[in-house]
């Protein structure tokens, strides 16, 4: 420190510059001191002779055992004020792009949770079936989803009066699924199981069915006269799976379809 500020007492408010010179501080933190540093003095010189600190520690992680000259000279090097000041924008400029990108993230979220249509990203163009290009998106409903695929199987469970439909359609990294279900009722918890050919189970996809049900002829609601469309996905091959299982939390099957 400064021959200035020696001796003088540091206020509990200044305490977190040394966090926020090395970058350890959350979103929420940094953004607070940032508004503090702004009126205050004492923390603007503090954090001019500690911005030296990030340089300093990447050299030293370099050092050799014997040391040499121009490394010693370059960590006893003070940074300009003009440096100082660009270092403090481009901090908040990052802080400030990943609090954009959060925002973006939940937004999302937030419009898939009220039910609002699927989007994805494609990750690259390489899927069988005629994947997308990369950084295109992609915008549908689970019908819709379901709908595009042309391969289906389909069974009705006679003692439990569920049906199921199965769309199925191959990926380079396994199996995309679709599920029409109908003829269920709640409240239940359920999942979509295939089983390989070796006799494997691997889960798709989970729900929750309400109390009035899906597919329900006679339901007692709009919702519950239509059917349920899930998607899924798995990691075998298409021709690597025997059938298909829907069963509640207790292991209870309520349909099986063969693939």
């Amino acid at each position: 420190m400064s021959g200035s500020m020696m001796g003088t007492p540091v206020p509990n408010e200044h305490e977190t510059v040394g966090a926020y010179a090395l970058g350890i501080l959350d979103d929420a933190e940094a953004t607070a001191f940032e508004a503090h540093l702004a009126t205050c003095e004492w923390c603007a010189q503090q954090l001019d002779e500690l911005a030296g600190m990030e340089p300093m520690l990447a050299a030293l992680a370099d050092l050799p055992g014997s040391g040499t000259p121009a490394i010693g000279e370059s960590l006893s090097a003070k940074p300009s004020p003009r440096i100082v000041n660009k270092l403090v924008d481009e901090v908040a400029e990052r802080r400030a792009q990943k609090r954009r990108r959060s925002f973006y993230m939940v937004a999302a979220a937030g419009a898939l949770i009220i039910g609002g249509p699927f989007v994805a990203m494609a990750a690259s163009g390489g899927d069988s079936g005629g994947g997308a290009k990369q950084g295109q998106v992609l915008a549908a409903t689970p019908k819709e989803l379901f709908d595009s695929m042309s391969d289906k199987v389909s069974a009705t469970d006679s003692s439990t009066g569920v049906s199921a439909t199965v769309a199925m359609q191959e990926k380079n990294w396994g199996t995309s699924l679709g599920l029409e279900l109908k003829g269920v009722k709640g409240p239940l918890k359920c999942s979509l199981i295939a089983v390989g050919t070796n006799g494997e189970r691997w889960t798709a996809s989970t729900w929750s069915v309400g109390k009035w049900g899906y597919g329900i002829p006679n339901g007692k609601t709009a919702e519950s006269k239509q059917p349920l469309y899930i998607g899924g996905a798995v990691a075998p091959a298409q021709n690597d799976i025997d059938h298909f299982e829907v069963v509640d939390s207790d292991g209870n099957k309520l349909v099986q379809v063969d693939a």
